[in-house]
Order: C-alpha cells, then sequence, then structure tokens
C-alpha cells in the first residue's frame, strides 16, 4: 500500500498566490500548507514535508519563491527536498511566469495561456503566449529539469494575469491548471459545491 502524500507543487508564493491557492485547494477537496507561502520562501524542506504529513487530507497543495534570487534559492533548495522525499508522491508542477533578471527557465508539458486556453508555447506573467515551444521562464523553476516531475503545468502570474485569474472569478486559470494536473495524474478531483 502507498503512504506517501499526493502533493501539486507550485512556485509561486506571494499573497495572491496564497489566496488563490487556498480557494482552489478547498474547491477540488484538498489541503493548501499556507505557511508554505513568501516571497521568498522561508521554510526549509523539512519543516514543510512535517507540515505535508499534518495535512488531514490530499491533495496538498505546496508554495515555494525565489523572489527573483539568482541560481538555486530557498524556494528551489525545498523545492527539490519535497519533490525528492520518500514519503511525497507529485502529482504534478504548476510552474509560474516571471520576469526574471538572469531568464531561467524551464521545459513545460503545457501552458494554459490567460484566456483558459492550452497551448504549447510558453507564457509570460501576463498569461500571453511566447514564442518557445516547451519552455517558460521564471523565478524558480530552474531546477525542474532535475526532477521526476510527471507533468508540469506552465501559467502566467497566480491570481493576476490582467485580472483574468483574479480571485474573485475563482481564480480559472490556476484551477485549469490544477485540474489538469490531477486529470493526468489519474487523482480523481471532487469539487466542493460553490
Amino acid at each position: 500500500m502507498d503512504n506517501r502524500r499526493s502533493v501539486i507543487l507550485v512556485t509561486d508564493g506571494d499573497d495572491y498566490a496564497r489566496r488563490s491557492i487556498e480557494y482552489v485547494a478547498k474547491a477540488v477537496g484538498g489541503r493548501c500548507i499556507s505557511h508554505s507561502h513568501g516571497n521568498p520562501t522561508v521554510l526549509d524542506g523539512p519543516q514543510i514535508v512535517k507540515l505535508i504529513k499534518k495535512a488531514s487530507h490530499d491533495p496538498v497543495f505546496v508554495m515555494f519563491d525565489d523572489s527573483g534570487f539568482v541560481g538555486e534559492g530557498a524556494g528551489e533548495k525545498a523545492l527539490k527536498y519535497v519533490a525528492c522525499h520518500q514519503d511525497i508522491h507529485v502529482l504534478g508542477v504548476i510552474a509560474v511566469a516571471a520576469k526574471t533578471r538572469q531568464s531561467e527557465w524551464t521545459k513545460v508539458n503545457v501552458c494554459i495561456d490567460r484566456e483558459g486556453e492550452l497551448t504549447p508555447f510558453g507564457v509570460d506573467k501576463y498569461g500571453l503566449p511566447e514564442m518557445d515551444v516547451g519552455r517558460l521562464n521564471g523565478d524558480t523553476v530552474y531546477c525542474l529539469d532535475e526532477l521526476n516531475i510527471p507533468i508540469i503545468v506552465g501559467i502566467g502570474d497566480v491570481g493576476k494575469m490582467a485580472k483574468m485569474d483574479d480571485l474573485e472569478k475563482g481564480s480559472p486559470i490556476t484551477m485549469k491548471a490544477v485540474e489538469l494536473i490531477m486529470e493526468r495524474s489519474g487523482y480523481r478531483v471532487k469539487r466542493q459545491a460553490e
């Protein structure tokens, strides 16, 4: 029997992201580790794994943020630790686009633009398609290529994207990314009544 916790990782941790991820987690019947938010991430990997294990049920949503730090920052160190932990089963990653000073990027399986359309092209922080296929520029994404992640979905800035992902609208782009990850992973989506 597999006792690992099922987790969705999100490479953003500001207040907008926290509110949207909390909302989406509740809507799909999951739990959000709100203490993992921060810009940059303040908790380390072992602390986050302890919080994941204490969550009442899956899927568990965890946020990571490097706050524009070039190279491997606190968010990426924590993300790598969590993703590689033997008690964690990563369902997928929501890779969040950002304007980075040193253009860190990752390969993505698919992106969702701010209109909610799936696209093979990367998107920018506003959710607008870019020129590169299968590639997303971001802040806390550099380490993702080193990890064994089943699906990486790229989106613009969580809870923002020129108000197209606004919480008052139900963060529809973030919700679609989560539903896609859960569908592709085989995890059952149990949306609560709205």
